[in-house]
């Protein structure tokens, strides 16, 4: 069995999956789809381990519901749900879970932080991400904007578009970006809740979620701020956005990069090794990379090494291979589709809507990538900085049948990330999951 893919963005957290022997052809009719189960709508992906899939589904009417499937044939194992009622624009799921040893971590919409026990099904701990650290519940009636329905105004600061965090397990810990107005960035004990650090808040609201980025050979946690949305908080003082690297055992924030307007940032941080990172911020305003330094006085600054405009992503993390970024730039204004850059800023190439990607999900296996075009279609393709290389493409998903308005009115959103396990790929749309056989 090839690696599994216990959390968002794989093992390591970079869209990449030791799995070989990728089919780099598909019959006519496309690859085999070994099962489907339907699922409610939403943007919250799976994670696998030892033959299992797990997911945190959603009924914006009741709550949030982590259910466990067979990943050979689809058949649901078990299912934990709560209490959690509410809908934002873009209604439904948001998160990837992340599972360790016996235990699997979820972070639900509206902030409810779950460690559940496999074996039992039971909950070990739970805490409130947000609410726990002075935000105000956005599903409470009083805060409902009139008609339930959308994201902007009566939620106090509640995020616009909901809570979208993506748990990261780092030895005993727990990390997840609260920014309540109390904490920014929150380690807890992953086998008790208890919470061991936290930063204050790190500035605007915002969609990311921590990521594990080498300086000096050492981990460093690194997070990406928004600065101010100026359409949903036209209320506050206009802030530009910032990246913060903080140490994992502590939460001392070690250095700050501030000055870049991204608001509406939900891609988390690249390792782009050497000391860079790479950002990408929310709509049209690119991608910035960054080199960080130890100073005389041993403390650490960073340098902006250039930003761009012509790169991006809205809401994934740019994938990186061979020196070289691809990422789907397709924003409110742009459709450069997929685009390759290297490591200067220089873009090799953009599909551009021939064919278009927008906000789809990206894997790195075997040398190929396996891409969602965050529509209908699923393809196989050979990174290349000299040109888009498509080896393969079937038509997969299916707009949204649900009796949702607020589903229906967004049509063929398929954003959620993929996973990849034992040759199986996990793809889902707003009413499906389904499972495609990828690999020999």
């Amino acid at each position: 069995m090839a690696q599994d893919w216990p959390q968002y963005l794989g093992p390591n957290r970079n869209s990449i999956s030791d799995q070989k022997g990728i089919l780099r052809t598909w019959p006519a009719t496309g690859p085999e789809v070994l099962w489907t189960v339907n699922v409610g709508i939403g943007y919250g992906g799976p994670v696998i381990k030892d033959g299992k899939v797990y997911l945190l589904d959603r009924d914006d009417k009741v709550g949030d519901i982590l259910k466990c499937f067979d990943l050979s044939s689809g058949k649901e194992l078990w299912s934990f749900g709560y209490e959690a009622p509410g809908s934002v624009m873009f209604p439904g799921s948001r998160s990837v879970p992340a599972i360790d040893g016996n235990y699997v971590y979820s972070c639900g919409p509206y902030g409810n932080l779950y460690c559940i026990d496999i074996n039992t099904h039971k909950p070990v701990w739970n805490k409130n991400v947000w609410t726990d650290f002075g935000g105000d519940s956005g599903n409470a009636p009083s805060k409902e904007p009139a008609g339930g329905q959308g994201g902007f105004g009566g939620r106090g600061n509640f995020p616009i578009w909901a809570i979208s965090q993506c748990p990261l397990v780092y030895g005993d810990l727990l990390i997840l970006a609260s920014q309540a107005p109390g904490a920014g960035v929150v380690a807890y004990n992953k086998n008790t809740g208890d919470v061991v650090w936290k930063t204050p808040n790190l500035g605007n609201e915002n969609y990311v979620s921590p990521s594990v980025v080498k300086i000096d050979g050492k981990d460093q946690i690194v997070m990406v701020i928004s600065s101010t949305n100026p359409f949903g908080r036209s209320e506050q003082a206009k802030t530009l956005g910032s990246i913060v690297g903080i140490e994992p055992s502590s939460g001392k924030i070690l250095w700050k990069f501030e000055g870049w307007e991204c608001h509406i940032t939900v891609a988390s941080a690249v390792d782009a090794g050497e000391n860079r990172i790479l950002a990408v911020g929310g709509y049209e305003y690119g991608a910035l990379m960054i080199k960080v330094e130890k100073q005389p006085n041993g403390s650490y600054g960073a340098k902006e090494l250039f930003k761009t405009v012509e790169f991006g992503d809205q809401t994934k993390t740019p994938l990186l291979y061979n020196g070289y970024f691809y990422a789907q730039y397709g924003t409110n204004n742009r459709r450069d589709g997929l685009v390759c850059m290297n490591m200067n800023g220089e873009i090799m190439w953009k599909t551009k809507k021939e064919p278009d990607f927008n906000k789809g999900s990206m894997i790195l296996a075997d040398g190929l990538i396996l891409a969602t075009d965050g529509a209908k279609a699923l393809y196989l393709i050979e990174p290349d900085p000299t040109a888009f290389k498509p080896l393969a493409k079937t038509e997969l998903l299916t707009e949204v049948k649900s009796d949702n308005p607020g589903a229906a009115r967004f049509g063929t959103q398929n954003w959620a990330p993929i996973a990849l396990a034992d040759g199986k790929l996990l793809i889902r749309d707003q009413s499906r999951m389904m499972c495609v056989k990828v690999a020999k």
